[in-house]
């Protein structure tokens, strides 16, 4: 396996570690995630000296650094991209923020302070990351998928995405909520529970919601279990106070 070239792939975007079905549905590009995992086997340890000093990781898998010509802006203050990493031009990222090798983001998505992009995650057009949003990687098992998140999505502060949960185009997810495999949605607009780690729907409004713990026990106490509710779906005016403003970019 060149894992070379398919690191060199994945940072110009000509490779995805995830990718759309003929049903769209995602998957996860098993050769790209093998290619990554003999990176790491074959890079060794070494000390980042130069634009890196006292920093020591794989010697093979260096931080990528940007040109004015990649139209990628990269304000100063902590931040890093892997290698490996493709970012697309008329991305923003402020500082601090981390984007893990095979991760993908797309053009005019904007990265906010402490916020991370996982490894293999796929963020697509025009999404806005706020602040401390934490959108999971995964590289082993090689099949299992990735955190996806569609064009036009809006993550709000302290958004938790983990376990290969996929966000469809257009949909708003409020500050505090955490999604995962185990976490239930419910969507109230349908009046019915999605089933268990489902996407959430396209231009779906998620709040962070509880539910009754089962049992006496429980009841008798009033606890509670986190979970996420649909409230509504975007309209004209969700989508005007969500409109990011140009000149930032």
């Amino acid at each position: 396996m060149n894992w070379q070239q398919t690191i060199e792939q994945l940072e110009t975007g000509s490779v995805r570690s995830a990718y759309q079905d003929e049903s769209g549905n995602w998957q996860a590009n098993v050769d790209a995630k093998k290619a990554i995992l003999a990176a790491f086997k074959a890079g060794e340890n070494a000390e980042f000296n130069g634009a890196y000093p006292g920093f020591v990781d794989k010697a093979n898998l260096p931080p990528r650094q940007f040109k004015v010509e990649d139209k990628v802006r990269l304000v100063p203050g902590g931040s890093s991209v892997r290698r490996g990493a493709y970012v697309a031009p008329g991305v923003i990222i402020m500082p601090p923020a981390y984007i893990n090798i095979g991760a993908f983001v797309d053009s005019g998505t904007m990265v906010d302070s402490h916020a991370l992009i996982g490894s293999c995650a796929q963020v697509g057009k025009n999404v806005h990351v706020s602040a401390a949003v934490q959108i999971g990687g995964v590289l082993e098992p090689v099949g299992a998928k990735p955190v996806i998140i569609e064009d036009e999505v809006f993550l709000s502060a302290g958004v938790v995405i983990v376990e290969g949960i996929v966000v469809k185009k257009g949909a708003v997810i409020a500050p505090g909520v955490s999604l995962s495999a185990s976490v239930p949605v419910y969507d109230c607009v349908n009046q019915k529970m999605l089933e268990k780690g489902a996407a959430i729907p396209e231009r779906a409004v998620v709040v962070p919601g509880t539910r009754p713990v089962k049992g006496d026990w429980g009841s008798d106490l009033g606890l509670t279990m986190a979970c996420a509710l649909i409230v509504k779906y975007r309209d004209e005016k969700s989508d005007a106070s969500l409109t990011l403003e140009s000149l930032l970019r």
